[in-house]
């Protein structure tokens, strides 16, 4: 209930204007009238004359209303339009008999409908309607890791590996160069030895920087370049997939790859691998200097290893794991957080902020329900590495211990302390190898969107530059369904239509009409048939060379970021003089000449900054621009008020004289003019013929919506 509370209705409906106390008049961004209904009524300024222009459309205004408009109005032509409009509305309601009649033709149409529905609801399984997000099992395969070493290529990874190992070569080489130094007695006494080992001693920190400089170096810009093939790869791939992917895929997923995944592979995952190489020269530096001193110890080292590859693969098929289930619990947060924010505004509206918050808090716990196991995981590696590392430091003292006799006490000390390091470089380098895996999680997931099918090519063969020249436009047993395993939606259409045609196409809700729409373009590849435009085969062609020979309005105006000229001419094929004229043809150009940046005025995301109005106006004007043979309007008025429709039905007439013409029409009196008018019922062609043949025959279907829209009595 709203009792007590002011309502502000927006709206370009005029049949709720007489049940509202007060009127605001908005023309040119100004309030030119205001009062009650019956008040603009009496003044007979811009407001009344509006209503004696598209009275029909009161249909839902009663007939005391309509009387005093009639009352109101002197004008003689007023008069008789208000009469007209009186005398359908008592053809439609005559009496009982007519309320009865209503009734029952409605629950025809609701049981039709039902019945029409029926079938699909059966037969749709309710759960593929969005697919599951798949999370793989078991251990990365070494095709992604070929991939990615392959994308990196040979010259920065077989380079990068060369010099790590010159790096740690140079180190080890340098300890046990300090080793000899410290048992050398003449360094103590003789400057020219002293200064020789200080001399190499210095030589080798410096090849360890330069080769651990270039290692880095080359390592980077071999990441950099992998990570940039991944991403372009997964952009070209997400660019071509088929709509029935984005119909059965939540935004959040594809917005996780490009976002959290692109991240690991541009900057987490170079550094692990650079740590990785790292740690693992490291831990082989360990053993060769352990080996070298007391080379008894080598005895003990296959024994150690194969304790630390199981305790190594048991963790990281844990951390892998883990890490894939982040990944997918992480896309929920992404769309959940998008609809929040693009329904903002009705959330507000309800009241229901608390509600989202709350499911907005709860998906982000759920994600964050696996980082405790993974606390687990890395405290229980912890444990076992330690444990082996204090073993490898038991072995050493005890094998330095037993060769005492034979090795010098600058070697033990070597020995030792080598040993020392084994449990922090052992337990990094398990770390290391289980980020490495799980974080090539992110190319596993980049690489799942590029395999995935695709659309058909973008261009294929070649198409004469003047096609289509005539418009002519033919469907042969036109099939379509949108995704395998569902129903036809275009169950078999035959129609032929001449080139420079005008074609409405009506139908009740779910007849089929937009889908033909989305099969002219192929933005639904056909189930069976064909569409022959001038003698060619839409399939024959490539999705460029056909969409770029067609123009579409469609319901929904599409803007995008950037220049208002970028949107009327994208491409920039046409000169200023020329995007000038269709914004006049267009009823845009005094608009344009008013902002101060003119044609460079910046639209925002979606057209935000236009009304709905001046965007489909803008769509108007990109479609005169082009002016292609073939025009199809997807109910491009279904969203704007009587004016700018009238206004765009007008410029259409005059400007696509000679164009074939498809309309998909939610106002029949916009398809009163048409060739003909093509009525689909169930994905079929229940009627195909001229308006005045339609509307002669009470029986068609045709005549019956037009009965309820009050075109005839």
């Amino acid at each position: 209930m709203l009792v007590g509370k002011t309502r502000l209705l927006v709206t370009h409906g005029i049949s709720y204007l007489p049940f509202v106390e007060n009127i605001f008049v908005i023309k040119e961004g100004e309030i030119s009238e205001s009062g009650s209904y019956q008040q603009l009524l009496d003044q007979k300024g811009a407001f009344a004359e509006f209503l004696t222009q598209h009275i029909q459309d009161l249909e839902d205004v009663d007939e005391e209303e309509i009387k005093l408009i009639q009352e109101s109005l002197k004008d003689e032509t007023a008069q008789k339009i208000v009469q007209r409009a009186m005398s359908v509305r008592s053809n439609r309601s005559d009496g009982s008999n007519g309320s009865q009649r209503r009734k029952r033709i409605s629950r025809q149409e609701s049981k039709q409908s039902a019945k029409k529905e029926e079938p699909v609801i059966q037969n749709l399984d309710l759960a593929t309607l969005i697919e599951k997000e798949e999370s793989a099992t078991g251990a990365v395969t070494w095709a992604v890791y070929k991939k990615y070493v392959s994308a990196i290529g040979f010259q920065f990874g077989f380079w990068s590996v060369v010099f790590s190992a010159i790096n740690q070569g140079a180190g080890i080489y340098s300890s046990m160069w300090l080793t000899d130094w410290s048992e050398d007695p003449e360094a103590i006494t003789d400057t020219s030895v002293r200064d020789m080992y200080l001399g190499v001693y210095g030589a080798l920190g410096g090849v360890q920087s330069i080769a651990l400089f270039i290692g880095s170096v080359l390592l980077a810009l071999g990441c950099l370049k992998a990570a940039a093939e991944a991403h372009d790869k997964l952009l070209e791939s997400s660019m071509h997939m088929p709509m029935s992917f984005f119909d059965t895929t939540p935004l959040g997923r594809i917005i996780n790859r490009f976002s959290k995944d692109v991240d690991v592979v541009d900057n987490i995952l170079p550094a692990t691998i650079r740590a990785w190489l790292l740690m693992l020269f490291s831990v082989i530096g360990v053993f060769v200097v352990i080996g070298i001193s007391t080379p008894i110890f080598l005895a003990i080292v296959p024994p150690l290893l194969i304790i630390y590859y199981f305790v190594q693969r048991f963790y990281i098929e844990t951390s892998r794991q883990l890490k894939r289930l982040e990944s997918v619990t992480r896309s929920p947060i992404y769309s959940h957080f998008g609809e929040s924010i693009g329904g903002q505004s009705t959330i507000r509206a309800y009241g229901q902020q608390e509600r989202f918050i709350k499911e907005s808090e709860y998906r982000v716990d759920y994600n964050q329900v696996v980082t405790y196991p993974t606390i687990l995981a890395n405290r229980w590696l912890g444990v076992r590495l330690e444990m082996i590392g204090s073993l490898v430091v038991l072995f050493a003292a005890m094998f330095a211990i037993l060769a005492r006799d034979t090795i010098g006490q600058a070697t033990v000390g070597l020995s030792i302390s080598y040993a020392l390091q084994i449990s922090n470089v052992l337990s990094f380098l398990v770390r290391m190898t289980a980020e490495v895996e799980t974080n090539i999680v992110a190319i596993e997931r980049l690489e799942e969107y590029t395999v995935l099918p695709r659309e058909a090519e973008w261009k294929k063969g070649t198409v004469d530059k003047a096609w289509p020249a005539d418009g002519k436009v033919e469907f042969k047993d036109y099939q379509i369904r949108y995704r395998d395993g569902l129903d036809l939606v275009i169950r078999g259409i035959s129609l032929s239509v001449r080139g420079g045609e005008k074609i409405g196409i009506v139908g009740r809700t779910g007849a089929g009409k937009s889908s033909l729409t989305l099969g002219l373009f192929r933005i639904v590849e056909a189930a069976g048939g064909q569409i022959i435009i001038d003698g060619l085969d839409i399939s024959s062609m490539g999705l460029h060379q056909l969409r770029s020979r067609l123009t579409i309005i469609p319901q929904d105006p599409v803007l995008f970021s950037g220049t208002l000229r970028m949107n009327v001419d994208p491409f920039k094929n046409y000169s200023d003089d020329q995007v000038w004229k269709a914004l006049e043809l267009s009823h845009l150009k005094a608009f344009v000449k008013g902002l101060p940046a003119g044609l460079e005025h910046d639209i925002a995301e979606n057209g935000e900054n236009l009304s709905v109005g001046q965007r489909q106006l803008v769509c108007l004007a990109r479609a005169i621009l082009r002016k292609t043979k073939v025009l199809i309007l997807d109910e491009a008025t279904a969203a704007v008020d009587l004016e700018t429709d009238d206004l765009i039905q007008k410029t259409i007439r005059t400007e696509f004289a000679d164009c074939t013409i498809l309309t998909i029409a939610h106002r029949l009196n916009t398809i009163l003019d048409s060739d003909r008018v093509l009525v689909l019922d169930k994905g079929l062609v229940a009627e195909c013929d001229s308006p005045q043949n339609l509307l002669a025959n009470k029986e068609t279907i045709f005549y019956s919506m037009a009965k309820n829209a009050g075109i005839v009595s």
